[in-house]
């Protein structure tokens, strides 16, 4: 097994492996490089059918059933990240962190290319603890001890920002009511490092203040999370796959491809309760 840093801060290419086949000692390496890195890219993964693809979540832990996104057919197992050749707006263009809205968030996901469009999709990643790391000792200080409340609901439910545009009517679950409060920063459950655990999407106030007093400190605190020195960008092509760690990373699914169709299929794996 070779690893390969995909940027400085963030990310890292793991070669030499199938998926399909990694268990025992070569499925903790895995683990520990995501928990590390934040995210991992396997290329060359051909043979990780939807399968392959359900049994190596099973041997990573649990598996959360996604309740928003189309399902496949035959695997309920496995949520459709899909974007038509007809349809202008995407699942995920925007800096987030899955599943912050739940009170036990997901672990992180098993994401791979299955349709991509001749050019464009690519998909960032910004590392969580480069971005706690790099901030101001004032800013720190600031945030030490804040809790955050963290929703789906102004995205997901009906009326909400996807209900307004052509992806509304691909999604399920829009009558699903969430919510959850955070510690601002978590240690991260295996490594204890510390992760700013805030993100543009789903975190709606600091507890104890209003939205709007919130936002001059989120806003600083988004804009540190995304600077280029935490983040890795990764370029899909055919047998390529994800996996990363929600607690550690945000990410963002570019949506540069008008015209053509993108499939992606994802797992989500089970997470543990948050902690400062």
């Amino acid at each position: 097994m070779e690893m390969v840093p995909l940027a400085p801060n963030c990310g890292v290419e793991i070669k030499g492996v199938s998926l399909a086949q990694a268990e025992g000692e070569t499925l903790d390496a895995i683990r520990q490089a995501i928990y590390t890195h934040g995210v991992a890219l396997f290329r060359g993964q051909e043979d990780f059918t939807p399968e392959a693809h359900i049994a190596f979540a099973r041997r990573w832990g649990g598996i959360d059933i996604n309740n928003y996104f189309p399902l496949t057919d035959d695997h309920p197992e496995i949520a459709v990240v899909r974007k038509r050749a007809d349809q202008v707006t995407n699942i995920g263009g925007g800096w987030h962190t899955d599943h912050s809205y739940d009170q036990v968030p997901a672990m992180g996901s098993i994401l791979v290319a299955r349709t991509l469009p001749p050019t464009g999709g690519d998909t960032l990643w910004a590392h969580m603890g480069a971005a706690y790391d790099a901030l101001p000792d004032d800013l720190k200080r600031e945030i030490e001890g804040l809790e955050a409340y963290h929703t789906a609901d102004h995205i997901y439910e009906e009326g909400g920002l996807y209900a307004k545009t052509d992806m509304g009517g691909d999604l399920r679950g829009q009558g699903l009511k969430t919510g959850a409060t955070h510690p601002v920063v978590i240690r991260h459950p295996q490594t204890g490092r510390r992760l700013l655990y805030v993100n543009s999407a789903f975190t709606v106030n600091i507890v104890g203040r209003s939205r709007e007093e919130s936002l001059p400190l989120l806003q600083q605190l988004y804009a540190a999370a995304t600077a280029a020195d935490n983040t890795c960008r990764v370029a899909w092509e055919p047998g390529a796959v994800a996996i990363w760690d929600n607690r550690t990373t945000w990410h963002y699914a570019m949506n540069d491809y008008q015209g053509h169709a993108r499939e992606m299929h994802r797992i989500t794996l089970t997470g543990e309760p948050l902690a400062a």
